[in-house]
């Protein structure tokens, strides 16, 4: 029930065990002064910053993380094709775990640089961060990489990386591990009808863990995305028939080239779904000059959510941005001002953006020059450019379309105006039921709630125990973060009749502190808190505790995991204090891998392991867990193809078929055996 199934498994498998005592702290005299000195300062060279802290470059080393090494080299790519110079792009998952990309742009430069004359630009481009060609918008008009450190971060965290390039009708080749080169480079010889580039690399374990390994079906989506986005590359899909999991649709093989771009891309979103308005509302414009272009696709659902789907050339922008921003204000000031050509602009007054967008399905592709993302995973696009660009394009374009179809126009205006009828509505009965709610709940080691009532900001901490709950309480935000204490374990809701779930007092005041019930009677317009977040200790208690939350989420509250509101803490399991300086580690492996680093340091170490949350001071809580400029968050969510998956696993491990758990232990035999200390 995450982007793994393992990851419910393993939360649910693992049994009760006692807490390990904590190592005794022991207080240890200050160093004097001295020992700060100019030893004391690491310089980090080459791509060991990467490899140290690659959280900072590809947003951690989870899943994620390792599908974003296939997005920063097709990224590359796709700025070849962008730019004219490239018109197919082969995508290849091989047997072993490699994956390939190859395409038939100009190929990475091999001459000498003038910079490092002992080094050819390929090299000096793969081990050499901030080293690229796009600093210089000469050579690219429009791309998505402008920082000059994807490829390298790709190079530095593959323990394997092969390079080949075909210029000028030769073929030259150079390998790396690790971020370093095993050889100068290699000439070939002469190539016929060949150019470009292929970059065939293996993830590093030491990174990404024994069992990472690249997911066909998540390759072959982020590949056919990226068709949808730029009409003229042809995009060649292959992948070892043995690494497709049976059942699967995804084939070994295929094509993808769609010249209808973003419109065909929602068209197949949204098939077989209600639509307000039959037509879509698409467009594109290409600007004068070397502006790039601007590419949308928007349809209004008839009984489902809304999303925006948004990428700057090419490159997608989960956050959203200041394109995003000007797809919003485009249709919100579009829609009022036909509501005033025909009269009813007073009963379009109170419409806002969230109404024109609540079941809006929208996507929108910009191509600018020189954007600036937030961060290297480039997931929130900044550039002011972009929504001076977008805001009047679109605006005009819906002028016309809404006026070339005036009954259609109609139609979309009265569901909006029904939309924002509803949310006044809503929000009248919800802080009638905010003040209500507030007063029965504030009790002791109850809910502590937070003060602001803007769904966006708020956290509501789900923790084990009055402990836990009274460390979290003076640790929290009390403007943004509030805290729920449960005692003990929940009812497991997988396996427990109606009756039973209905009168048990800790879920009904989970329900009554969400605001939005469960069940049949769940409303997620009435959900009180924007994340949801599961914070139990690291142990097998809290894991099973994890465990059961999640599965009542899943069976009582499906759309608000849907809607992307649950999340699990990830607290430290040790700390380890080297003269004055603290440091946290989440497991075994961590704090082994800790110790062995700072032993190179001075100062004697000390290793404590929490026996809980409750053992934590509110400062050391705050810094390591729910502060959010510092802490780790998973997100839970079921994949599109994980679902069928996700409900077998719930059934097995959490269902009243005590047989099918048996089977699953027995499975997973030598996993227990080397997880638990019997």
């Amino acid at each position: 029930m995450s982007s793994k199934t393992d990851l419910f498994e393993n939360l649910a498998a693992a049994p009760p065990a006692p807490k390990p005592a904590r190592t005794p702290l022991k207080v240890v005299a200050p160093p004097a002064a001295s020992d700060y000195n100019a030893d004391s300062i690491d310089v980090l060279e080459g791509l060991e910053p990467v490899r140290r802290r690659p959280g900072m470059y590809i947003g951690g080393t989870d899943e994620a993380a390792l599908h974003h090494l296939f997005a920063e080299v097709i990224d590359n790519a796709m700025d070849e094709a962008v730019a004219g110079h490239a018109t197919f792009i082969d995508v290849s998952m091989e047997a072993g775990g490699h994956l390939a990309v190859i395409d038939n742009g100009r190929g990475i430069p091999v001459d000498r640089h003038k910079k490092f004359p002992d080094k050819s630009a390929l090299e000096v481009i793969m081990t050499t961060l901030h080293a690229g060609g796009k600093f210089d918008s000469d050579a690219y008009e429009t791309a998505g990489g402008l920082h000059g450190v994807g490829v390298s971060v790709v190079n530095a965290l593959a323990v394997e990386m092969e390079v080949e390039v075909a210029r000028e009708q030769m073929l030259y080749r150079q390998k790396f591990s690790r971020g370093l080169p095993l050889g100068p480079l290699e000439t070939l010889g002469r190539v016929q009808n060949r150019r470009g580039t292929k970059v065939r690399f293996l993830p590093d374990p030491q990174i990404f863990g024994e069992g990472a390994h690249f997911r066909p079906a998540r390759i072959f989506k982020m590949a056919r995305s990226k068709a949808y986005l730029f009409g003229g590359v042809e995009i060649r899909w292959h992948c070892a028939p043995e690494l497709i999991e049976e059942g699967s649709a995804i084939p070994p093989e295929a094509t993808f080239r769609f010249p209808g771009g973003l419109k065909d891309y929602l068209a197949r979103e949204i098939e077989a779904r209600d639509l307000v308005n039959e037509q879509m509302f698409t467009g594109r414009i290409d600007r004068p000059g070397r502006h790039g272009s601007l590419e949308w696709a928007v349809a209004w659902q008839a009984g489902d959510d809304g999303f925006v789907h948004s990428y700057c050339n090419t490159i997608p922008t989960a956050d959203g941005g200041t394109h995003e921003a000007g797809l919003r204000v485009a249709l919100l000031r579009g829609l009022k001002d036909h509501a005033d050509r025909i009269g009813q602009g007073k009963r379009a007054a109170a419409i806002t953006t969230d109404d024109v967008m609540a079941t809006c399905a929208a996507m929108i592709a910009i191509f600018i020059r020189e954007p600036e993302f937030q961060g290297q995973n480039k997931g929130r696009l900044m550039s002011s450019e972009a929504t001076r660009i977008v805001e009047p394009a679109i605006r005009d374009a819906f002028d016309h379309w809404l006026a070339g179809a005036p009954a259609q126009a109609t139609k979309l205006l009265e569901w909006t105006i029904e939309r924002a009828d509803e949310r006044l509505r809503r929000r009248a009965e919800k802080d009638v039921a905010r003040k209500s709610l507030v007063k029965k709940l504030r009790l002791p080691g109850k809910l502590a709630d937070c003060s602001s009532n803007t769904l966006e900001t708020t956290e509501l901490f789900i923790v084990e125990g009055d402990s836990a709950g009274g460390s979290a309480k003076q640790a929290r935000n009390r403007t943004t973060q509030a805290v729920l204490p449960l005692r003990g374990k929940i009812l497991n809701v997988a396996n427990a009749t109606r009756e039973k779930l209905h009168a048990n007092q800790q879920l009904a005041d989970l329900a009554l502190a969400l605001g939005c019930g469960a069940g049949s009677h769940y409303n997620h317009a009435d959900l009180r808190y924007g994340k949801i977040i599961i914070m139990t200790d690291a142990d097998v208690d809290g894991a099973h505790i994890a465990s059961l939350l999640i599965t009542y989420f899943y069976r009582q509250m499906p759309k608000l995991i849907e809607g992307g509101h649950l999340y699990l803490a990830v607290p430290p399991l040790f700390s380890i204090l080297q003269g004055t300086k603290r440091y946290y580690a989440r497991d075994e492996a961590e704090r082994d891998a800790l110790v062995k680093t700072l032993q190179a340091g001075r100062g004697k170490i000390e290793v404590s392991r929490f026996k809980g949350l409750g053992e934590m001071r509110a400062d050391q809580l705050k810094d390591t867990t729910m502060d959010p400029a510092k802490r780790t968050l998973h997100k839970v969510m079921v994949e599109p193809d994980d679902r069928e998956a996700t409900i077998d696993a719930v059934e097995r491990l959490m269902g009243n078929k005590p047989e099918a758990r048996f089977v699953f232990i027995q499975e997973r035999a030598a996993f227990s055996s080397a997880m638990l200390d019997v």
